[in-house]
């Protein structure tokens, strides 16, 4: 594969210099990374860019941008040769050494990487390029083979890991997976993540417990793609009931989005269902809740009407629509009413036993 972005990024930049020796305006044609410009359908199972470009063409105000793209460009191709990593934060300070191309801020360099992941229709760890952030955490009946330094099998429990989790790396495409689990259970909270690991629900369960930490990372949707196809069992999704935890966090786990349609095949989990909490579960439940916001209305309405995954089940229709006439959304810590293990002992047990009522 490095090979192939290799030469991609050779023949782009190659084109770059024919159109300049030949007197043409150079131009580079990128995919629109926006929700406009992406199709859902159940048989793909996530969002697939619909074919919209734009052209990044060489230009008295383009200049800067152009040049970075290429220097961008230039230092994947340098990292794939070395076969070295560089952080998102270590490319945007190695940019300081680009004269007046550097970036002023990192989000303009995270956008530059962005661009480039998307030209080429690979992920920016094939282009060298790694997050800061950590993938998440995991507990329960899994068994994850790592490779040591020497490249040795190296196999972790993830029962064994006391009051801790495993911690998700960067790179998930190498593990292998062990495990007899029924299902896994895709949690936004680390608090409520780390309740049912303190009181060993994966045990009660059969399952594995998967901390996203709120919107997860690619590598934590990675590991939770790899290891669903991997078991071949379903995942379920635990999260705030509102319209962020809905159409940012799990919508984001199971269909991807619109900014990186391009990779969404790698990191999106097709297979995902929403076990809660629902708009439905504050009512049967009588759950304690808050005000929505105005920007959670406005979230709400938006998906209502943009949102291709939102708009093609009716089901999710019908559930923001609901949470909109209530004007309220809850967490998931509003169980904690009726005792601290309320979600363990009475919950997600009554959820558990009726899967195919699930939002898809």
């Amino acid at each position: 594969m490095a090979k192939t972005v290799l030469k991609q990024i050779v023949d782009e930049a190659g084109g770059v210099y024919r159109s300049i020796m030949n007197r043409r305006k150079p131009k580079m044609k990128l995919p629109v990374r926006a929700l406009n410009n992406v199709r859902y359908t159940p048989k793909v199972g996530y969002f697939q860019l619909t074919g919209k470009q734009k052209e990044r063409t060489l230009t008295v105000n383009t200049v800067k941008t152009f040049a970075q793209t290429l220097k961008m460009m230039s230092l994947s191709k340098d990292l794939i040769e070395q076969d070295d990593i560089a952080s998102k934060r270590e490319a945007y300070y190695i940019s300081k050494n680009w004269g007046d191309a550097m970036f002023t801020e990192q989000p303009e360099s995270d956008t530059v990487m962005d661009d480039v992941e998307a030209m080429f229709a690979v992920n920016r760890e094939q282009l060298g390029f790694i997050p800061e952030e950590k993938g998440g955490e995991v507990a329960g009946r899994l068994v994850v083979v790592d490779r040591d330094e020497k490249g040795k099998p190296l196999r972790i429990d993830c029962t064994r890991f006391g009051s801790g989790a495993y911690s998700i790396p960067i790179s998930v495409e190498h593990l292998k997976f062990e495990s007899k689990a029924r299902f896994i259970l895709a949690i936004e909270t680390a608090g409520m993540f780390q309740r049912l690991v303190k009181h060993n629900y994966w045990k009660l369960a059969n399952c594995v417990l998967v901390s996203m930490g709120g919107v997860p990372t690619r590598a934590c949707r990675r590991f939770v793609r790899r290891l669903a196809d991997s078991l071949k069992i379903p995942v379920y999704a635990f999260v705030d009931g509102d319209p962020y935890g809905i159409t940012n966090i799990y919508r984001t786990l199971k269909v991807g989005s619109g900014n990186a349609a391009h990779v969404n095949k790698f990191f999106c989990v097709p297979q995902a269902h929403f076990l809660g909490v629902t708009p439905q579960d504050v009512v049967d439940y009588k759950l304690p809740t808050h005000p929505l916001k105005d920007v959670d209305v406005k979230r709400a309405r938006d998906a209502l009407k943009n949102d291709p995954f939102i708009r093609h089940h009716k089901e999710w229709v019908a559930a923001l629509k609901q949470m909109i006439e209530m004007g309220v959304r809850v967490e998931q810590q509003a169980f904690a009413m009726y005792g601290l293990n309320y979600v363990i002992e009475k919950y997600l047990p009554e959820k558990l036993r009726r899967p195919k009522r699930f939002l898809p």
